[in-house]
């Protein structure tokens, strides 16, 4: 039996030839410096071959759907099993998909609504159903003996014409009474009808007495019934209501059902028969010609009381609202039997926002504050003219702010003067002229411009200037009315799915106390799978996210443990599971859940391989790997492994020193008190806010904390950098809804550092965003040499023709379509992989090419260019954030999350200093190592020691132990969070006893308590 994953000879990246033998079947930790070597030995090594070997025993046609791996650079790995990859990257970004369907929970709810669901009629409220003959016939026979009623076939409900040919095709066949507008007639002396008139026309079919015997005549008549009007039947009853009628009587009628048989014989009706009772009552109501589908009215609706309606369809009897059936396909927002007409089952309709046409309202019309018109490209003196146009007809001016407009001028700006014409003067070189016409307004006009341009270039222009809004057909719910008509407990689907985790599951565990026998039988097994899969996502710490969020607002950590969820809903065991920091984004309270579930992972019999630098999880770890010593070619060794105790005692571990309390972050001796102003938000409601008043003291370095989905991002994403970022930078962004943000005129710009990628093609690299490689490519183009040549930076650039090498098109590598197998990647026989072609590449600089200084380490460049201070500094505060291990050229699509948010702020540091700028970062510690943090924490504080303000989304405690002022949200996630928990300094936060964070902040702020956990 197998016992170890053993790896020889790895040396993919910067590995140097490790030799590990890891232990099957347990939960195992690499952890290390950033760029020591984890991921290539994790994903990129033992990975990659677990899943090369599992797809090449599948045959050649399958293999030519999967994306398949190239074999590492490894000796031999033994022990491996089919491997399963869990990374950081987000799920899809399609609008069309959501937490629920990601899940495959909404695939089950769809089931569950199909099968168990009861359609409600919108008119009444009332439950409709499917009714067979046999269930009609057995409705009827419940009435008392004796009851008279009249059989009638619907055949025109509210609908115009005369009808003169069908009233004589009716005739023909046999029929002789018709009912027409609640009057009743012989069909030969029915009246002319008038064409322009909604009328409602009755075919009386049968004339019945209520007796035992009956029942076969009963069936034959209603099948006539049905099959004229369409799967409808009246039966009305004479001189007396349905209520009156039956055995056992029911307030509502309802609940009728099958009926003991009755005795004696079927009594023949007097030929004077007339119809009484009901003559007055008109025929059925008109439907409502409203556009909307969900919930609308009908007008006149309400069944007479001495009527029973059948409907062999699910079919409204009142307003006709019909389903044709009850599948699953109907509750898909992806599918055209389920998705709302109107926004294509998107929930959401772009339209022109006034806050992105007019995003500063403190400019006027003549200083450009209608940004779409201002900013025409071409420049076109016609907008300002019409403007002017517009300012002469109602007497304002444009020199006037647009916040000091009256709101009925701004209106006619954007909106246009609905129909009321005005002169519009035009000149034309010295010529002018006059057009009389109403005036559209902007945003009509950028409406009008979007559907009549053919360009996708003014698309994208125009879109910059819309915001996304509920449809207002579905409202927001993405499915037709038929799909939202059908509920259980109350609920249609969409109600369901607005829910979010934790009380969805609580919702489903309940339900079948809301369900009869018959349907528990059937709902069982679908609400286990639904139960499961909510738990598993409760377990790993996402109670807070609602079943409806679109997957691509999620963070990579919040992806990925969805993902982990999923796998452990599968119940594969003898499957290696590698996973990419699984804890991102957890609260310190959260991940203890997350934990659990790795280790459940483990006990199904899986290897599981978590990449990590979690205190918690590496403590909990049957086996650790240590890499370093150090980062990119420092790096690629195996330090330490073992045990816990085995990393504690070896000396040479980073990792080991830190969890032994050997080297530590230490705690400010004095916390700073800023320089006594502050920036506040008043009432935030973005999201879960819950009109959260806080304010961030300015020259501080300020942490923002709380549990998972407490509304950290809402206050100091949606709200507080969007707020500063339309005030300060002039951006085109919306705020999360507040009333007011104060003391941002003492700041000079907000520059917010986030992780996404710094490029999306592999051209993108650190030197380029950096703004570096301008200086590189003008050094290089200044060297004698080059001026002999004639060369211009130009020539040093790959991206255009000239000095790039045009057999790979500046790539360095040529794709290979292999079909079945995996592309291969093979380096250009040309340029041998350096990107520039054989003259551009004989201009050296200390006998490097630039192709030789793209393949450098930072620190290496560094020293490189200690005599030209423009690359030098740029370089040196790439190493100064920790990232002296990457190469100069390193393509973007191969950095983290964390090395792309780390090379941001190394570009925003590069930069002069002000003093006063407003620096906004989330999770900045992603990714990095302890030793990293340390270093991170020195270039942050460095920031704020210039009287900068640092705002950061953080929940390691070692950045939270420094920080000067710290935010914490709370208490809960999702609906139960949203309010400040805790606000001051940490010490003042260890205080509150509602404060999560403080619980686990206190030890590290005691030296004492903190050694005695280490010693633990």
């Amino acid at each position: 039996m197998l016992t170890h994953i053993s790896v020889r000879g790895a040396r993919e990246h910067n590995l140097k030839g490790v030799d590990v033998d890891l232990p099957r079947d347990k939960l195992i930790v690499i952890t290390g410096l950033s760029g020591s070597g984890k991921s290539s030995l994790a994903f990129d090594t033992i990975y990659a071959e677990g899943q090369r070997r599992y797809v090449e025993s599948l045959s050649a046609y399958a293999r030519q759907f999967l994306e398949l791996m190239q074999k590492p650079d490894v000796d031999h790995i033994e022990g491996l099993s089919p491997a399963i990859s869990i990374e950081q990257k987000t799920t899809s970004r399609n609008p069309r998909s959501t937490v629920a369907t990601v899940t495959e929970i909404y695939d089950y709810m769809r089931l569950l609504w199909a099968r168990v669901g009861v359609p409600y009629s919108p008119a009444t409220g009332l439950p409709i159903s499917a009714q067979t003959v046999s269930q009609m016939v057995d409705r009827i026979m419940m009435l008392k003996e004796g009851t008279r009623f009249l059989l009638l076939a619907p055949v025109v409900r509210g609908r115009k014409g005369e009808y003169r040919k069908e009233l004589a095709e009716w005739q023909k066949a046999g029929f002789t009474r018709v009912r027409i507008d609640g009057e009743a007639y012989e069909i030969e002396n029915a009246p002319a009808l008038d064409k322009k008139y909604k009328h409602d026309i009755e075919v009386v079919v049968d004339r019945l007495v209520v007796r035992e015997g009956i029942e076969t005549r009963l069936a034959q008549s209603l099948e006539t019934a049905l099959r004229l009007a369409d799967g409808l039947a009246y039966a009305d009853l004479v001189d007396t209501t349905v209520a009156e009628a039956l055995q056992s009587p029911s307030p509502s009628g309802e609940g009728l059902g099958v009926g003991p048989g009755r005795e004696g014989g079927v009594r023949e009706m007097p030929a004077k028969f007339q119809y009484s009772e009901a003559q007055d009552v008109p025929g059925g109501p008109t439907p409502d010609p409203s556009p909307e589908g969900e919930g609308r009215k009908m007008k006149g609706a309400g069944v007479p009381p001495n009527r029973i309606t059948f409907s062999e369809k699910f079919a409204c009897p009142v307003s006709g609202f019909t389903i044709a059936e009850i599948e699953p396909r109907l509750f898909s927002f992806n599918a055209p039997q389920g998705a709302c007409p109107a926004c294509d089952g998107l929930g959401e309709k772009l339209y022109f926002d006034p806050q992105l046409v007019v995003p500063n309202e403190a400019l006027s019309i003549k200083q450009g504050a209608v940004v779409p018109w201002a900013k025409s490209n071409p420049p076109s003196p016609y907008y300002m003219q019409v403007l002017s146009s517009v300012a002469r007809a109602y007497g304002f001016s444009l020199e006037t702010p647009w916040s000091e407009l009256p709101d009925e001028i701004a209106d006619v700006i954007l909106y246009g003067t609905k129909g009321r014409v005005i002169t519009l003067t035009f000149i034309d070189g010295r010529k002018s002229y006059d057009v009389q016409k109403p005036f559209e307004g902007v945003i009509h006009n950028l409406e009008r411009r979007m559907l009549a341009t053919e360009s996708a270039w003014m698309r994208e222009e125009l879109a910059k200037y819309q915001s996304a809004a509920h449809c207002e057909v579905c409202g927001g719910a993405r499915l037709k009315p038929e799909a939202l008509a059908v509920k259980i407990a109350g609920e249609d689907i969409s109600m369901s799915t607005r829910r979010a985790v934790g009380p969805a599951l609580a919702f489903f565990r309940d339900m079948p106390n809301h369900l009869n026998d018959q349907q528990n039988a059937i709902a069982e097994r679908i609400l286990k799978e639904i139960v499961e899969r909510l738990g598993f996502l409760d377990n790993v710490g996402l109670d807070y996210l609602n079943l409806d969020r679109t997957s691509g607002t999620l963070s990579g950590g919040e992806s990925q443990r969805i993902r982990l969820a999923s796998q452990i809903g599968s119940g594969l065991s003898g499957v290696l599971y590698v996973l990419d920091e699984p804890s991102i984004g957890l609260h310190q309270r959260d991940n203890d859940r997350l934990l659990v579930t790795l280790r459940r992972l483990r006990d199904l019999g899986n290897t599981v391989i978590v990449v990590e630098h979690d205190e918690d999880a590496i403590r909990s770890a049957d086996y650790i790997l240590d890499m370093g010593p150090g980062a990119g070619v420092h790096g690629g060794e195996v330090v330490a492994e073992g045990t816990l105790d085995d990393i504690l005692a070896n000396e040479a571990s980073l990792t080991g020193d830190y969890l032994s309390g050997r080297r530590m972050v230490d705690v400010p001796a004095k916390r700073r008190k800023g320089n006594g102003r502050k920036v506040t938000v008043h009432n935030a409601r973005a999201n879960n806010l819950k009109n959260v008043t806080a304010s961030i003291p300015l020259g501080t370095f300020t942490c923002i904390t709380g549990v998972s989905g407490s509304g950290k991002s809402s206050f100091t994403i949606d709200t507080l950098y969007a707020a500063a970022a339309r005030s300060l930078n002039g951006a085109r962004v919306i705020a999360g809804a507040h009333d007011k943000v104060t003391g941002l005129e003492q700041c000079d710009k907000v520059i917010d550092i986030d992780q996404s990628p710094i490029g999306r093609t592999p051209r993108s690299n650190p030197a380029t965003y950096t703004g570096a490689f301008t200086n590189i490519r003008d050094w290089f183009a200044g060297l004698p040499e080059s001026e002999a040549r004639g060369y211009k930076p130009g020539r040093f650039s790959f991206n255009v023709k000239g000095g790039r090498c045009e057999a790979c098109t500046g790539d360095g590598l040529l794709k290979i379509e292999m079909h079945f197998l995996p592309d291969v990647y093979v380096t250009c026989d040309v340029c041998h992989g350096k990107r520039y072609n054989r003259e551009t590449l004989e201009v050296k600089f200390k006998d490097k090419s630039i192709a030789d200084v793209l393949d450098m380490t930072v620190e290496d460049a560094v020293e490189f260019f200690k005599a030209v201070p423009p690359i030098r500094d740029k370089m040196a505060m790439l190493a100064e954030v920790g990232l002296g291990y990457i190469k100069v050229g390193q393509q973007a699509t191969t950095l983290s999350g964390g090395e792309a948010q780390r090379v941001k702020l190394a570009k925003e540091l590069s930069r002069r200093s002000t003093g006063n700028t407003l620096y906004i970062l989330d999770e900045p510690t992603t990714g990095l190592h302890f030793e990293d943090v340390r270093k991170l924490l020195e270039v942050l504080h460095a920031l704020v020691q210039q009287g900068n303000t640092v705002v950061v989304i953080e929940h390691n405690l070692e950045v939270i132990k420094t920080a000067d002022w710290v935010l914490d949200l709370g208490p809960e996630g999702g609906t139960g969070g949203g309010e400040i928990v805790a606000e001051g300094t940490p010490e003042q936060v260890v205080k509150e006893p509602r404060s999560y964070t403080g619980q686990y902040l206190k030890p590290l702020l005691q030296p004492e308590a903190r050694s005695a956990q280490a010693a633990e």
